[in-house]
């Protein structure tokens, strides 16, 4: 027989006295007098003592990282139809580590509910104060009393556009309030005020759960917006991402590789590597060849130092990695810098191809010193792929030049120049 019931369980997992156990049961009884099935409840839960909820839960449950649930939730509700309902539990200490993720549900008003369940500290990490912690509250690290403020999360979040946010004491009944957050489209919260029995009530002797709200002036009442939920402006539904992949069309040339080689291009960032290895890899699978590529550059992207591995394979590539390049191409002292410990174990069957501006570094490779730069620093690691052309005979240097006018980049490129110093090259060989 197919459940109607929220809760799998009487005996909730929470300690003896915790308001837990009333934002369990309020909730469940929300869902189950509005006729809600339970398969169309999403519950995304926070790290902290609320989450141990999971288990008693007959709905969906997602189970997220510290802070993170409200992000999680709210983006299972942007892929889901309205009538289903996302509800997140999160503590005060996971709603102030995730504060921006609330603002941000709440900004684009998120079709999404967001049960705080704040009992004043980080209950399960031993009774540490909170964002949402009232000032003068004590726990195990300010034994006098917090200093400092706390923050209202219900007036931040209505500010930021929340369409319905309640305040209620965690005492009694209170679906009704949580009824109408789930009614209510767009993003909604209800912050539970509750008290800690290990720690809330160990650390603050005598002092009632009311008292303590008093004291800290959060007014139980509710604030309401009227605006539309979210939604995307325009749903498009692709069946096969690969059907908007630009088809590469080979050129039915005969294959002169019969074995995968790795090639390593080392330049500097914004000179444009990553592209030259792409099109070095647009130019290999036009010769009909298997191809990946790697790239690596700092954080920064635009300064320091950039570097492509490429793999060029007649046959399937299992593994994309590289370990013993035939050819490494260097245009900049980033690159050279970045790629010594590579150039010194290459062995004397292996090819260094240097920009002439460069000092020769150790190694045992063949080394042919060129002039890339001289062909403008944009241009130096594309003009190096003629030369590896030439000197490899993979990929041919007219397969290079179609791809650079297909590309729209053939006017600015110095071809001239490089086809008289790679006609100079082969007379020298």
């Amino acid at each position: 027989m197919e459940t109607t019931k929220v809760l799998n369980t009487k005996e909730l997992p929470f300690c003896k006295g915790c308001g837990h156990h009333l934002i369990a049961q309020n909730t469940a009884k929300a869902i189950e007098d509005l006729g809600i099935h339970v398969l169309d409840v999403i519950f995304v839960t926070d790290i902290g003592c609320h989450g141990i909820i999971d288990k008693s839960l007959n709905t969906h449950t997602v189970h997220g990282l510290h802070g993170r649930s409200v992000a999680l939730g709210a983006g299972i509700s942007m892929g889901l139809p309205p009538h289903k309902k996302v509800i997140v539990f999160i503590g005060d200490g996971g709603a102030t580590i995730g504060l921006q993720h609330i603002l941000e549900a709440a900004r684009l008003n998120v079709n999404l509910t967001v049960v705080v369940h704040n009992n004043f500290l980080y209950g399960m990490t031993g009774g540490q104060l909170s964002g949402l912690t009232p000032k003068g509250f004590n726990t195990i690290i300010t034994p006098n009393g917090s200093p400092y403020g706390e923050h209202d999360i219900c007036a931040i979040v209505h500010a930021a556009g929340a369409n319905y946010v309640s305040r209620v004491i965690g005492i009694g009944d209170y679906s009704e309030t949580i009824k109408k957050a789930l009614t209510t489209p767009g993003f909604s919260l209800v912050e539970v005020m509750e008290i800690c029995p290990s720690y809330g009530v160990k650390f603050n002797p005598k002092r009632k759960l009311q008292e303590i709200v008093e004291a800290a002036n959060k007014p139980i009442k509710t604030w309401t917006n009227n605006r539309e939920p979210f939604q995307f402006a325009e749903r498009k539904t692709v069946s096969n991402l690969f059907d908007k992949t630009p088809v590469i069309e080979p050129l039915h040339k005969e294959k002169k590789l019969n074995k995968q080689i790795q090639v390593v291009l080392s330049g500097s960032a914004g000179e444009g590597v990553q592209l030259a290895a792409n099109i070095l890899c647009k130019a290999a699978v036009k010769h009909g060849y298997n191809i990946t590529q790697k790239g690596t550059y700092p954080v920064t992207v635009g300064v320091g130092f950039s570097n492509a591995e490429v793999n060029i394979s007649p046959d399937e590539i299992l593994f994309h990695g590289l370990s013993n390049p035939e050819y490494v191409i260097v245009t900049s002292q980033d690159g050279l810098d970045f790629s010594k410990g590579t150039i010194k174990q290459m062995q004397p069957h292996q090819w260094l191809l240097i920009d002439n501006s460069l000092p020769i570094p150790e190694t045992n490779a063949q080394v042919l010193s060129f002039d890339f730069r001289g062909k403008g620093a944009k241009n130096a690691v594309l003009a190096s792929l003629f030369f590896f052309a030439r000197l490899s005979d993979i990929i041919e240097t007219d397969t290079l030049k179609s791809i650079l006018e297909e590309m729209g980049m053939h006017e600015k490129f110095p071809f001239t120049i490089i086809e008289q110093e790679l006609n100079e090259l082969t007379l020298k060989q």
